[in-house]
């Protein structure tokens, strides 16, 4: 069963993910010819703009299909995951930087590495069924794939809300929060995507565009900058003293999440907001999720939301409140010969 459909129709480099019943999980072969693609039309002068979408109704891509990764790192090779990211990384970057237009149609799920390849796309839509998230925190990691540049750049400390927490996004957030610049209904795609093919004028996106639903983050903006200044432990006092739904919702998802993880992505997206590229962000996303499956809670995170299924992580921290500093710096420290590079 091929995992990808990778094809030229027109004036656009068609890029389509075929593993609906997967919810369109991001295999590593699937990583590298997705960047094999993109380096082939680069100076191709036939083709105008890359348009990347998925199969089925329930996913663009739920993120990254960590079964191979996990089974490897319980018998101790941590290399695997570790060439998994690297190249994963390394497409994240060429999508962001692409010199062509890139346009994603992310229906359904767009999770982890799902914001990884249509999150940095340059015209980024999204339908009535969209749901985003960078749900790591859930699974012991951090926001990867340059998630973190995007939650840095989102308004006020919905950045730290998102990450910290890994709750979704409706298609009006997605937009309000920067993960998505166009609300098209999913029945107007395929025409849409026969237009761009036959013109290879990107610019028919923006026209196209219908109004977006409302945003309730947005619309407790002022509450969640509140919540969410401040460090990990300081913002999970303020979660659980709170009274409204906000706070209530968030404490919970705070709580259930690798208290290892929570602190070290707030750090990260302190740290992005100083970044000028996805690229400079992908190099310390990468100091965390090498040391992940050594250093960090992402094999029991994956064992118990993944593998078994109870829901039932046993961190190597109790709480929040409970991580002492050098667990994080040792997480986030430099790579030396070991770094990131693009």
């Amino acid at each position: 069963m091929t995992e990808l459909s990778i094809r030229t129709v027109g004036r656009a480099g068609r890029i389509t993910l075929t593993r609906p019943k997967a919810l369109n999980s991001l295999s590593y072969q699937m990583c590298l010819d997705i960047e094999a693609a993109l380096d082939a039309w680069r100076d191709d002068e036939a083709v105008s703009l890359i348009v990347i979408d998925a199969e089925g109704d329930k996913a663009f891509c739920a993120g990254g299909d960590i079964q191979a990764m996990y089974e490897r790192g319980l018998e101790g090779d941590y290399e695997f995951g570790r060439t998994f990211w690297r190249d994963e990384y390394r497409m994240n970057a060429k999508i962001a930087e692409y010199p062509k237009p890139i346009v994603a149609f992310m229906q359904g799920f767009v999770m982890g590495g799902g914001v990884g390849v249509g999150g940095h796309a340059r015209i980024r839509v999204v339908g009535e069924t969209s749901q985003v998230a960078m749900p790591e925190t859930g699974i012991g990691l951090v926001p990867d794939v340059g998630g973190t540049y995007l939650l840095a750049r989102a308004p006020g400390k919905l950045g730290e809300y998102l990450g910290a927490t890994s709750l979704r996004m409706g298609p009006g957030d997605a937009i309000h929060a920067g993960f998505a610049d166009h609300y098209i209904e999913r029945e107007y795609w395929l025409d849409l995507i026969s237009q761009l093919e036959e013109s290879g004028d990107a610019g028919l996106v923006a026209t196209a565009a219908q109004p977006a639903p409302e945003s309730p983050l947005a619309q407790v903006q002022a509450e969640i900058d509140t919540l969410f200044d401040g460090t990990a432990t300081e913002i999970a006092a303020k979660c659980d003293a709170g009274e409204s739904e906000t706070a209530k919702a968030a404490a919970k998802a705070l709580r259930r999440a690798s208290p290892l993880s929570v602190h070290c992505t707030l750090a990260n997206i302190a740290r992005a907001r100083n970044a000028e590229s996805v690229r400079q962000v992908l190099v310390y996303e990468f100091e965390y999720t090498y040391r992940a499956m050594e250093h960090g809670d992402f094999l029991e995170g994956i064992r118990a939301q993944i593998i078994d299924r109870d829901r039932n992580p046993n961190w190597r921290h109790a709480s929040i409140e409970e991580v002492p500093e050098a667990d994080i710096a040792r997480m986030r420290a430099p790579l030396g010969d070991a770094a990131l590079t693009l």
